[in-house]
């Protein structure tokens, strides 16, 4: 779910729609969390769409550590890539703003955390721009943007947090041991793409064991 604070907007025939702010929205508010109405497509599931739907489950989902592909019920799908984002997911299944984000301001997140199967070009304008984004950006960037979501985190319970009751016990859990011991901190890198067991995640083939 997106954060309420929040409105889809058409940008250009280029780029579509965005997420804008229709409020503020502070560093430290969580700005979407994967709710219970998420559609979870399986990796095996997906091989058996036809190639439009296929298309369109990769346009509008993000694939999680064990290649479950995750389209949001609302519009958080049309939340756009920045290489200056200001909201960004993290190791806890929600995102976090990680800076103020202003009425009228788009949110905008980082792509290359939902486990690219392809590179894309990119055309954010800001000056820190990657021009192409790459699967292997998530290895090569992962520590700074911890540094970043560990920065927001400690506004966590310092600002209105609308989603706050959306995010389930464990992960509440997993929360309350980072406040008490820092070191305890879950990494982005947990949504690094895991193989599944007997499942080939880029060629899309079943391996079996023959006895």
């Amino acid at each position: 779910m997106i954060h309420p604070n929040t409105e889809l907007r058409f940008i250009s025939e280029d780029i579509g729609y965005g997420v804008f702010a229709t409020g503020f929205i502070p560093k430290g508010a969580i700005t979407y969390v994967k709710d219970s109405l998420e559609i979870v497509v399986s990796p095996t599931d997906f091989l058996l769409y036809e190639v439009e739907m296929k298309k369109a489950i990769e346009k509008y989902s993000y694939k999680d550590e064990y290649g479950f592909r995750i389209i949001s019920w609302d519009f958080a799908k049309y939340v756009n890539h920045s290489c200056n984002c200001n909201s960004i997911s993290t190791g806890y299944g929600f995102e976090i703003a990680i800076r103020d984000i202003q009425p009228g301001e788009q949110l905008t997140d980082e792509y290359s955390i939902f486990n690219l199967d392809h590179p894309f070009e990119c055309g954010c304008g800001s000056e820190n721009c990657r021009k192409t984004i790459f699967p292997a950006d998530f290895e090569k960037h992962y520590k700074d943007w911890d540094k970043k979501i560990k920065k927001s985190l400690k506004y966590l319970f310092k600002v209105d947090q609308p989603l706050l009751p959306l995010i389930d016990i464990e992960t509440r859990a997993t929360l309350n041991q980072f406040f008490q011991q820092p070191a305890k901190y879950k990494s982005v890198y947990s949504l690094r793409l895991k193989e599944l067991p007997g499942f080939n995640q880029t060629n899309g083939y079943q391996e079996l064991e023959v006895h």
